[in-house]
């Protein structure tokens, strides 16, 4: 079944596009183009439910439920997914399209090192992958390399005898950069502000850990999907460019108290 749903459409859809194109790198691009077309109505969906929730926690209730159980964090998170249910706002909903992406990358993974195979048991397990209307006798082997690349081996670029893992390093940046700029300002002691900020963290190590030790054509992937999500996003005028700027939010009570500080009184 992850053959047929998965892994198959994967595979003839590189190779119809290498077929074109005569080059497998720019393939696993417009492949990407592809994927985030297809995976669109997601990413719509994460904008929904990210605007749902900043503007939860803008509302008058959110605010009393914070200053209440501000010194009671258990009742805090109880009370504050009490309002989610009522509200009808999912506080995960936001991490849903990475979630989604991972079955996407393992196929993915698993459909680059089959196109890419050389050796005679790797193209035997290939033909049993390609639907007919492929002519796989006029693409097979594939040409692997692309720019400095074998895009079946992890990647390094040697400089003065290093192998810089540069691609790992693009994908790192990238996909903080994506995590950021997407992500809505929140409100302290916020739950799922809590849970996104994590996966904010840890999630762009993953994703370079991955692209360190996995052949680069899922790297290549990696780049090209972040850079797409954020052009993406760009283009709907969603980007949240504040959120890569280290400054803390004032609270109500804060900056009262600092307008009642003698001199600092707005005059009238």
């Amino acid at each position: 079944m992850w053959d047929i749903l998965i892994i198959n459409p994967m595979v003839n859809t590189l190779l119809w596009i290498y077929s074109a194109l005569d080059s497998f790198g720019f393939a696993i691009i417009i492949f990407t183009i592809l994927i985030r077309l297809i995976t669109y109505p997601l990413t719509i969906q994460q904008m929904k439910s990210a605007q749902a929730m900043q503007e939860l926690q803008k509302s008058k209730k959110f605010q009393e439920i914070q200053k209440k159980y501000k010194d009671e964090r258990e009742k805090l998170a109880q009370e504050q997914m009490k309002l989610y249910k009522e509200m009808g706002v999912s506080p995960f909903g936001s991490c849903l399209p990475t979630l989604i992406q991972f079955p996407i990358i393992i196929g993915l993974y698993q459909a680059i090192i089959r196109a890419l195979a050389v050796t005679p048991t790797q193209l035997l397990d290939l033909s049993t992958h390609i639907y007919p209307f492929i002519k796989a006798s006029d693409l097979i082997p594939i040409n692997q390399n692309f720019l400095w690349m074998n895009l079946s081996q992890p990647e390094r670029l040697h400089i003065f005898g290093f192998g810089v893992p540069v691609l790992a390093i693009v994908v790192v940046i990238t996909t903080y950069l994506q995590s950021k700029l997407m992500t809505p300002p929140s409100q302290p002691g916020d739950q799922g502000a809590q849970m996104t900020k994590a996966m904010n963290l840890y999630m762009p190590f993953l994703m370079g850990y991955l692209a360190l030790t996995f052949a680069s054509g899922l790297s290549l992937y990696f780049v090209a999907s972040n850079l797409i999500g954020i052009i993406q996003y760009g283009a709907m005028g969603k980007l949240n460019w504040r959120t890569l700027l280290p400054i803390k939010a004032i609270s109500p009570e804060k900056k009262q108290a600092s307008e009642q500080v003698p001199g600092r009184q707005k005059s009238k």
